[in-house]
């Protein structure tokens, strides 16, 4: 390492904040972008403002999945404004937005720079936009890309929407039923997620972690467990991290099945669309099984899982896993072998694979491009080091990719289950978590359902978190869903958002 490169870190592994490396802000950006050409991607970008003076530092951390390596640097803002990299690596287009919203520095040369959970700045005296200092914004009052032309017209649906689903505002630029442009305005879920962790880790940070996105409750906190770990120094046991991969496998199944459904559903299919509303309440009718909790609530806890399997409900969990498989496994054949289903699916919401390493996408999104990335595989942590999960990915990058990938992966999931629980090592499931250390950083890569979490935690003097950055994968993805809606057809838009199917709430935190 010189004075001009990030340090590399395995995930999880802590590092005094002190050897981060200061770079200075062009020595920085060309880290980012130099990383970015060589295969990297922008895993985290985020401020922080500790300092007496109020000056900003930003933090970058760059996935190197060839090497299974992460790399990470800092440097300080000594103004109210900064050069924007998206023009040159649009990869951190939504993060620079994000870090202009948070700490009122405004990225100069953004290509269209606005808010994303519209709330006020966490600095007071410092808005990106001129705002006076507390003022909180109207959600979704901003300016939206027009395009101007004989017959065009623009569609504006949301945020509230049809059936009990979250709020999310989305604008269609149209000729006809052609979209030209779609553009996707969020906040309406925003909590403050992130600065609740500020001054933790505390009795309530593991329950906010775990309703950060509720649908993936485990993946959250197993991140959440791992960064706390690694920052105390805490070895987990191996029963334990095998019960803690049960319980994410699980997670994935369940709704990965209903999104299987949901898609049969948006096209009329009523046998699969039946079948796996059911077997999705199966699969998280396992994971009660395992912790009591249907959303795995409770399972994951820093040193290990907080419930054990005992020999016979660990085979009642295997005979209703069979049971459950066989049943889905039923209906996506019903899915794959109907020729109207197929026409609906193939060619419809396709994103390229070069649009989808420019964006950074992440998770069967990006598989469904052609893109080997899944952090079981390029990041292993617990029994991933010991047992890989085979990367499903396809290549046309369209609906029907990103269902079939879902389906692979569901095959895969429920097989690597039924191999861990069947060699399932004795021994404890639970190590006294420790202490985390002051004025330590560490990073950390989880593959849930959606794809790539990244959690960050930096520890002040005392122990406790002075930030810590949540970067959901619908943080990733929501540009991929806009992307696919180019030059399709309106009313495939049910169909495309469904076949990502991101989390508003983990994109708002």
């Amino acid at each position: 390492m010189n004075g001009h490169s990030l340090v590399v870190l395995r995930s999880g592994q802590a590092m005094p904040r002190a050897r981060i490396p200061q770079l200075p802000l062009p020595d920085f950006q060309r880290a980012i972008t130099a990383g970015v050409a060589a295969g990297q991607r922008v895993a985290a970008l985020f401020a922080d403002a500790p300092a007496a003076d109020g000056n900003v530092e930003l933090y970058a951390v760059l996935a190197d999945s060839a090497r299974a390596r992460l790399r990470v640097g800092r440097t300080t803002l000594d103004s109210d404004h900064f050069p924007s990299l998206t023009p040159q690596c649009p990869q951190v287009h939504l993060f620079e937005r994000e870090i202009a919203e948070q700490y009122g520095v405004r990225p100069e040369g953004h290509p269209w720079l606005k808010p994303v959970r519209f709330h006020a700045s966490y600095r007071p005296g410092h808005d990106a936009w001129g705002r006076s200092s507390g003022e909180t914004p109207l959600i979704g009052a901003t300016d939206y890309y027009r395009v101007e032309g004989d017959e065009i017209h623009e569609v504006a649906v949301g945020p509230v929407h049809a059936g009990v689903i979250e709020p999310g505002h989305f604008r269609f630029q149209c000729h006809g039923e052609h979209v030209f442009h779609l553009e996707i305005s969020l906040g309406y879920q925003h909590r403050g997620a992130e600065r609740t962790l500020a001054g933790g880790p505390n009795k309530r940070t593991i329950h906010t972690l775990e309703t950060v996105a509720g649908d993936t409750s485990i993946g959250h906190a197993t991140a959440y467990c791992q960064a706390l770990e690694a920052l105390a120094g805490c070895q987990v046991p191996i029963r334990a991290e095998v019960l803690r991969a049960v319980a994410l496998e699980l997670e994935r199944l369940a709704n990965h099945t209903g999104d299987l459904g949901a898609l049969a559903g948006d096209v009329g299919f009523l046998p699969t669309a039946a079948f796996c509303g059911r077997l999705r309440g199966d699969f998280l009718n396992l994971t009660a099984l395992l912790c009591g909790s249907r959303f795995g609530r409770g399972m994951v806890r820093p040193g290990g899982a907080m419930f054990d399997l005992d020999d016979a409900r660990r085979e009642q969990f295997l005979k209703c896993l069979q049971s459950a498989f066989r049943d889905v496994e039923n209906a996506a054949d019903l899915l794959w072998n109907s020729a109207s289903v197929q026409a609906r699916f193939e060619g419809t919401g396709a994103v390229s694979l070069e649009t989808c390493l420019e964006l950074g996408l992440v998770g069967p999104a990006a598989r469904a491009c052609g893109l080997e990335c899944d952090v079981r595989q390029d990041f292993p942590w617990g029994i991933y080091r010991f047992a890989q999960v085979p990367v499903s990915t396809w290549s046309t990058g369209d609906v029907f990719a990103r269902a079939y990938v879902r389906w692979m992966e569901i095959q895969r999931s429920v097989a690597f289950i039924r191999e861990q629980l069947q060699g399932l090592p004795d021994g404890p499931v639970r190590a006294d978590a420790g202490v985390p250390k002051p004025d330590h950083l560490v990073a950390v890569l989880v593959e849930g359902w959606r794809g790539e979490i990244c959690h960050v935690a930096l520890t002040d003097a005392a122990g406790k978190f002075a930030r810590y950055k949540i970067v959901d994968p619908s943080f990733h993805n929501w540009t991929g869903l806009a992307i696919a809606l180019r030059d399709q057809q309106i009313s495939d838009f049910p169909l495309c958002n469904k076949s990502f199917n991101l989390s508003y709430c983990g994109h708002d935190l």
